[in-house]
């Protein structure tokens, strides 16, 4: 029914769907590179004192 609608008005539904696929993939992108940063900054390393 959305189709038809889209193709009563001339909307290009395909370029649309093409944009919102790359933003997603973009956040997606963006999530997965803040995960690696974060793991890949060292832990902070307790010193034992020695008695």
């Amino acid at each position: 029914m959305l189709h038809d609608a889209a193709a009563v008005y001339k909307v290009n539904t395909d370029a649309i769907a093409l944009k919102v696929k790359q933003e997603f993939a973009a956040k997606e992108k963006m999530q997965t590179a803040k995960k690696t940063v974060a793991k890949s900054q060292p832990k902070a390393v307790k010193k034992v004192k020695a008695a």
